[in-house]
């Protein structure tokens, strides 16, 4: 075994993170420095210097690094007191660090890591901290770390973004550099060829070519404008799930979009939640809130009537439109936004019925999934810490009690789950279902909770067997999550190239010449009218009656990925037929309408994409 394959990766990718910031040190003597933690594919630093860094910047960085590793400089850990530890770093100049142990002094090294996302900048005591030196650049870290430079593997610097110490926008902004680190040049390379697959899937790259959606400073950050070709997804996404929850006895219901104060402090998310929450609009005088959850709205209408045990379980759905507060920096495309839509429901059953509700929805998570063709999908069980009970409603019984059902659930249902601590919501243990992309970008596409708080905080009773009330549990659930991240999911899954009862425009209708533009309209006209089970009803058809040469038609459809594009000339109108080209296989030769309108039809109805087929030419 060599000497560099006796180190973890990640132990490598932070050490790497010191020499990079060896290099900036030898480059810019005056650089001050945040925190420099590993990451999954390598690691970034946050530095603040006087001068804004380019791209040649980083080419000079790494230039840097590559000669400091061939150097093999050893990486030398010492120890000193807290107090000392703090005048070495003002002596140097390293006011962050300097903050960094003042805090660690204070308040210990959990809050470090609570306030900087960095878990590895102290030492495991407070009264001691460990120093790594490398070079002329000696860092706080609490290590480990390889033995010399020659051993921290491929690295390759990506890009620069700005940074607020400390996540707070009222502190400094530091440049950030990101950076890949592996352990060999073929490991860095396939990452380089995956990123390079995930730029081209990009949803806001394809969002904005395929017209799907736009997010403009006049309306809001955060605030997605959908487009009519994007508001196709929406609508066929709704329609799924509209015929999927019928099925599952799902009633679907409305609720606003603003709310008394009061409901939300009954619920609990002004105790809890409030940080996530928009700032009360005044209405006569009374405070209102932009909606964040659905769920108080649907214990209200459960609370409307009087249940039997006979009536349990009560399914409640909607496509609820909520708000919750997002940083600015944290927001991406229509993966993290302000304003959204949620694929919500709650069940209110018997706790004899829990665990069953909630197995029948970890089902219908797979179907939804497996009907997209996403086979790597797995849940994160999220519990409480109950060492750590002032984030959640204060009955350990009770979630005792609710963590058995759903792990009991979770056990039966066969899919793979990993447990964490901490993470629950305030009224109960969650599940979010994670999925994987095609280029390894892993999603929390939705969650999932069990929650035996809302009885007591909303009187949600049913009358038993025996006459008198009994508290009911409630399963929250959301299959599809919201509109805005799955359609931002979907748009990079498919790289834009939906399926055909998915595509915003399903077929395109090219006349050769402009004297067959009478006959493209009649079958654009037949297409659109066609009885389907589409989300409006019909196909969604264009015609292009551009100016252009045919060729140019044909590669500007194939651009949008229209799954059908029809070529209709003298021969195509004398036989009612339309040569057919699909973007994927090419020219399937001539057809009926009638035939392509059942084939589309078939498609639709039953959610697959299996290009229609030329007839064969009798012999």
């Amino acid at each position: 075994m060599s000497q560099q394959e006796t180190f973890p990766l990640d132990t490598r990718r932070h050490s790497c993170a010191h020499l990079m910031a060896a290099a900036i040190k030898d480059l810019w003597p005056t650089a001050k420095f945040g925190v420099g933690p590993a990451t999954a594919t390598g690691f970034y630093y946050d530095i603040a210097l006087d001068q804004p860094l380019t791209t040649e910047d980083l080419d000079a960085i790494e230039k840097r690094m590559k000669e400091l590793r061939k150097k093999k400089v050893r990486i030398e850990r010492s120890e000193l007191d807290i107090d000392e530890a703090i005048a070495f770093m003002a002596k140097e100049g390293q006011d962050f660090k300097v903050e960094l142990l003042t805090l660690l002094k204070e308040k210990g090294s959990t809050a470090i890591a609570k306030e900087t996302g960095d878990d590895s900048v102290v030492a495991d005591g407070v009264d001691i901290v460990s120093f790594y030196k490398l070079g002329d650049f000696t860092d706080l870290c609490r290590g480990p770390h390889v033995d010399t430079t020659a051993q921290v593997g491929q690295f390759k610097l990506r890009s620069i973004a700005g940074a607020y110490w400390r996540g707070d926008a009222k502190n400094a902004q530091l440049q950030r550099i990101h950076a890949l680190c592996f352990e060999t040049k073929e490991d860095l390379e396939a990452e380089l060829l995956r990123l390079e697959e995930q730029a081209k899937r990009d949803h806001r790259k394809l969002g904005r070519e395929l017209g799907l959606f736009t997010i403009v400073d006049e309306v809001g950050a955060g605030l997605p404008l959908w487009l009519p070709a994007g508001n196709v997804l929406r609508d066929e996404l709704e329609n799924f799930a509209r015929q999927e929850e019928r099925k599952a006895g799902f009633q679907r219901v409305s609720t606003p979009h603003i709310t008394k104060g009061d409901l939300y402090h009954k619920s609990g998310h002004l105790p809890y939640y409030a940080e996530d929450m928009y700032a009360p609009i005044d209405v006569d005088g009374q405070e209102y809130y932009l909606k964040p959850m659905n769920c108080p709205h649907h214990h209200m209408i459960y609370a409307h009537d009087q249940w039997s045990y006979r009536d349990l379980p009560i399914r409640l759905s909607e496509y609820g439109q909520v708000y919750r507060y997002e940083a600015s920096g944290g927001l991406s495309g229509l993966m993290r936004v302000r304003g959204f839509c949620q694929n919500d429901a709650h069940i209110y059953c018997r706790e004899d019925q829990a665990k069953d509700e909630f197995l029948a929805v970890m089902h219908m998570h797979a179907y939804y999934y497996r009907m997209f063709d996403i086979q790597d999908f797995w849940m994160r069980v999220s519990l409480p810490d109950f060492d750590n009970l002032e984030k959640y409603v204060d009955d350990v019984e009770g979630w005792k009690k609710a963590m058995a059902i759903l792990k009991e659930a979770m056990d039966e249902s066969g899919y793979p789950y990993e447990e964490v601590e901490g993470e629950a919501a305030f009224y109960g243990p969650k599940v979010d279902f994670m999925i994987k992309s095609v280029v390894g970008t892993e999603y929390t596409i939705s969650t999932n909770q069990l929650d035996f708080m809302a009885t007591k905080r909303f009187d949600l009773t049913y009358i038993g067997e025996d006459g008198e009330r009994h508290p009911v549990y409630v399963v929250h659930r959301a299959p599809l999550g919201s509109h805005e991240r799955f359609v931002g999911f979907l748009i990079e899954h498919y790289a834009g190239k939906f399926p055909t009862w998915l595509a915003p425009t399903q077929v395109i209708v090219i006349p050769i010449a402009d004297r067959h533009q009478d006959y493209a309209d009649e079958v654009r006209k037949r297409l659109f009218a066609a009885d389907t089970k589409s989300a409006n009803g019909g196909i969604r058809v264009e015609t292009d009656f551009a100016g252009d040469r045919m060729q140019k038609k044909i590669r500007n459809a194939q651009t949008r990925q229209i799954p059908y594009i029809l070529v209709v000339g003298d021969a195509e109108a004398e036989a009612g037929q339309v040569a057919v080209r699909h973007r994927d296989l090419g020219d399937l030769g001539a057809v009926s309408v009638d035939d392509l309108i059942a084939h589309i039809s078939r498609e639709i109805a039953e959610r697959v994409d299996t290009p229609i087929a030329a007839p064969k030419a009798e012999a």
